[in-house]
This record gives structure tokens, C-alpha cells and sequence, in this order.
């Protein structure tokens, strides 16, 4: 079991999907308009999916592009959009689109596109005669079950209007049933619905990301089990944490249990039950449990997030029907400001070299490497701390060679993602070159050393890098140079 506390919120995730064929589908038409005017002309839309669809750049075309309609706005879940001649053709005013239709008496072909052009829905795909509707009664064309063929005239119907009250332009009632539940239909049978809201769409790398689990309209719950699939790549677990919902706030005792399977990152099992008796459960719509992921790479990639289909919710007579809707997000491609005022200078003890350098605002960690022989950097440490010494302790190679000048490099870190780096160079004068045995003076001892070492390179495990003065990955002529040329010097300290 896990247990962690933590805000939440939600937010949209707006991404770009060919629509599912029927998700919305051409749901009434008032071809012939109303008693006050032929020009109180109409056409409904009807949502068939439990999740808000964006209509944006979505296009309805009429017989054949004779006319194209471009739609905006959203269609709510099982919730309807009205596309009005004029702002008077329906009243309440409820037009979510003014589009100055053009509807023939004589029947139009009607082709709803999603923003991909792909088709979503047709109503009367021949052009002929409108399956339905009157042009002496005025009553609207309305489609029985929206889940079947909108090409198909035993689907459609005149309107009675009944349920409705909206009036025409000049005040008549409309026969027919805009924005309603139209009067040839039985209400739908609406399933629960089990979705996913983020705390952020565009999380950076290093970051957490907070994913509510939520469900809507669950009668008599009283049990669920939902498994999470995401991508172990983008994606590390950290906790898992109930709402109380399904216990009533605490009310009610309940089993919360959650775990990856098998261990491994990629899928999230997460059940929750309640254990009382008599067993009842709870009429709920809310966030049933809260998740904590670390977003640990995949920057500027579309990543889902989706119910497996071994999900499921229960009442007290078993497991329900419900529609499950999953999520996506986008690691946002994140920069760290560098490291400013990055300066060395010779460290309180001898042989070491200190750098310093003001912190990255963005920073949790710093790098710090060094260039080796062979122009290689080679990571020393990585602190959170703005303040490093190198020296024989921890250097890589505990090799600082007095007055000789090495170079440095800083890069700032947050959550794996780094900044440019910052370069300097620093120098411990401090000694004698040669002085091998550091005993700060260059003899015969030291010239002992380096011929018990001599044509030794830096891959030989008995390689001593003090003996290294040229800094070259090489104990040879270049080293015996510099012992010669400071042979007999004393240092002072």
C-alpha cells in the first residue's frame, strides 16, 4: 500500500485525433424552417461520447460543397451543438454557430468532417428527398437512434416537439426539439464514465506530474480495479494515494491496495473495495484515487496515458458497464540557465584547486568536470553545493601537478535536463614541477621514480600520475625535461 499527500488539479489536454466515425453524429434538421420563417433554419449536432470533443477547424458540407459550414467551439459529453441561420431562428437564443444556411426543400446531401477531413458522420448521402420533416407542418427532421446510420430514412422521423418551448423568430413554437432530446428518441442509456485529468499537459522533465483518476454518475458502487499502461521511458511511478471517495470520506472501511505489476515500471494496478456488511455500496461522481509519477524523459514527445482493459467498477451485483477515457501529455522541452561568475583559485590546502560560481536559478545539482590528457572531460563530482575542490583526495586521478594549468568545466542540472557549460582554467603554483615524491625538492629520488615508470601511459595499471608533469597521458622524455630543468630547486613554502 502506498500512502502520500498531495494537491491536485486538472487540466485540459488539448491534442489533435482523427475522430471516431459517430462520435458526433448530425442529430435534427430543420430543413424547412418554422411558421414565422423559412428562414428559421437549423441543424443539430449530438455528442454520442462521454468526453467533450473540441470542434475546432471540424467543417459540415452541404450537398456536395455547395456550401461548407466551418465550425469553432466544443460539444459538451452527450451534449448537443446548434448551427442556426440567424441569431432569431431559435429562441432562447442557444446558436453555438451562426452560419447563414441554405437548406433545400428538395432534399441536400449533409457530410460532417472532423479537423483531419476525416468523415465523421452523413446524413442523406444521395442528395434526394429529406428523409423526414415537413415544409406545411414545419416540423423538424429528427434522427431516432444516434448510434445508427444517419444515410438510413428508417432512422429519421418528424418532430412533435414535444419537451420543447423555444420559439421562432416571430415567436411561434418550433416543431421540433433543438438542443433537447429529440421526441423520436429514448434517452440514452448513459454509462459511467471513468477518465484521466492531469496536473499539467506539458510537464517538464524532472518534474511530477499528479494524474486524478475520476468517474462520473457510479450508482451503488462498491468496488474497482484499474490498471494504468504509460510509457516507463517518460514515465517512474512514486505513489498512489485513495480520495476517500469510495469509503465516504472515511466513513466506510474500505481495502486501498496499489502496485506495479510484477515490480516493473509500465503498468499501475490500483484496487480499492469497501469491507463492511451488509455489503452496500455508494451513489459517487468525483476523483477516486490520485497518482504521483516522476516525468523522467521523453521531452517534446506525445506520451499516452491508458486504462487497461482488465479496468473495471462494480456494484454490489457485480461489474458495471462504463466507458473509460484515457490521456495524453507532452514533456515540455526544458532549458536550465547556466552557472554565472564560475572563478578558480589556489584551495587552503596545497595541490587543490577551488572553484566557485553563482547558482543557476533553475539548478538542483551541479557537474563539475575536467579535461584529461587526451581533451576528454571526465565528470569529478555532481553537488548541490555552488563551491568544489579539487584536489589528490578526489580528483579523478589525485594527480594535481603544481604550475601546471588545467581546464574546468560546470554544468548546471534539474531533472536530468542540462545547461551549457561553463569552461575555466586553474592552476596551483604551490611546488615544483618534478617533485614527484612531494617532498618540495627535485633529486635523485624523483628521478628514481620516474625511470621505474618511464614509457608507462595512462591504461598501465602502475601508471603515477604525479610523475605525468606534461599532463600528456605519458611518463617520458617531456617529464625527464621538466625534472632537469627544476633539478636541485628547493620550494619554500
Amino acid at each position: 500500500m502506498f500512502v502520500f499527500s498531495l494537491v491536485f488539479g486538472t487540466l485540459n489536454v488539448g491534442l489533435v485525433f482523427a475522430a471516431d466515425p459517430g462520435s458526433v453524429v448530425i442529430n435534427e434538421i430543420a430543413w424547412a424552417g418554422s411558421v414565422d420563417s423559412s428562414s428559421d433554419e437549423y441543424i443539430e449536432l449530438y455528442n454520442t461520447t462521454g468526453q467533450t470533443v473540441d470542434l475546432t477547424g471540424w467543417t459540415l458540407d452541404d450537398d456536395n460543397g455547395a456550401s461548407s459550414y466551418v465550425l469553432s467551439g466544443s460539444i459538451a459529453a452527450y451534449g448537443y451543438y446548434l448551427i442556426e441561420d440567424s441569431d432569431a431562428a431559435v429562441n432562447p437564443n442557444s446558436a453555438d454557430l451562426v452560419a447563414n444556411l441554405s437548406l433545400a426543400n428538395s432534399g441536400d446531401s449533409l457530410v460532417l468532417y472532423d479537423d483531419l477531413n476525416q468523415v465523421v458522420d452523413t446524413v442523406n448521402g444521395t442528395g434526394g428527398a429529406w428523409f423526414a420533416g415537413s415544409a406545411s407542418t414545419f416540423a423538424s427532421m429528427e434522427r431516432i437512434d444516434p448510434l445508427a446510420s444517419g444515410d438510413q430514412a428508417a432512422n429519421w422521423a418528424d418532430s412533435d416537439g414535444s419537451g420543447s418551448t423555444a420559439t421562432a423568430s416571430l415567436g411561434s413554437l418550433i416543431v421540433g426539439t433543438p438542443g433537447l432530446l429529440n421526441s423520436a428518441s429514448s434517452a440514452p442509456v448513459v454509462n459511467p464514465q471513468v477518465s484521466l485529468s492531469l496536473s499539467s499537459s506539458t510537464p517538464n522533465v524532472g518534474d511530477q506530474l499528479v494524474v486524478d483518476v475520476n468517474v462520473d454518475s457510479v450508482d451503488d458502487l462498491f468496488s474497482y480495479g484499474i490498471e494504468l499502461n504509460y510509457d516507463a521511458v517518460v514515465l517512474q511511478f512514486v505513489s498512489a494515494v485513495d480520495s476517500g471517495l469510495l469509503s465516504e470520506s472515511g466513513g466506510v472501511s474500505t481495502s486501498f491496495q496499489a502496485g506495479l505489476e510484477d515490480g516493473n515500471e509500465g503498468k499501475l494496478l490500483v484496487a480499492e473495495a469497501r469491507t463492511i456488511d451488509p455489503k452496500v455500496g455508494v451513489d459517487v461522481s468525483g476523483t477516486l484515487f490520485m497518482v504521483t509519477f516522476d516525468v523522467v524523459g521523453g521531452e517534446g514527445l506525445q506520451s499516452d496515458l491508458q486504462f487497461d482493459a482488465e479496468s473495471f467498477l462494480a456494484d454490489t451485483s457485480g461489474e458495471l458497464a462504463a466507458d473509460y477515457t484515457d490521456n495524453q501529455f507532452t514533456p515540455a522541452v526544458s532549458t536550465v540557465d547556466p552557472v554565472t561568475n564560475l572563478q578558480s583559485i589556489e584551495a587552503a590546502q596545497r595541490y587543490s584547486i577551488q572553484l566557485s560560481w553563482d547558482p543557476s536559478a533553475d539548478a538542483t545539482s551541479y557537474k563539475v568536470l575536467r579535461q584529461d590528457p587526451h581533451g576528454v572531460w571526465v565528470e569529478l563530482d555532481e553537488l548541490t553545493a555552488t563551491l568544489f575542490v579539487d584536489s589528490d583526495a578526489v580528483s579523478s586521478g589525485g594527480d594535481i601537478v603544481p604550475t601546471h594549468s588545467y581546464s574546468y568545466r560546470v554544468i548546471a542540472v534539474k531533472g536530468g535536463v542540462e545547461s551549457v557549460p561553463v569552461d575555466v582554467s586553474g592552476v596551483d603554483m604551490r611546488g615544483l614541477r618534478g617533485d614527484n615524491d612531494r617532498s618540495d625538492r627535485v633529486d635523485g629520488r624523483d628521478l628514481d621514480n620516474l625511470a621505474r615508470h618511464f614509457a608507462e601511459d595512462d591504461t598501465d595499471v602502475n601508471f603515477d600520475a604525479l610523475v605525468d608533469t606534461t599532463y600528456d597521458g605519458m611518463i617520458d622524455g617531456s617529464d625527464l625535461i621538466d625534472l632537469g630543468a627544476n633539478f636541485a630547486l628547493t620550494y619554500t613554502p
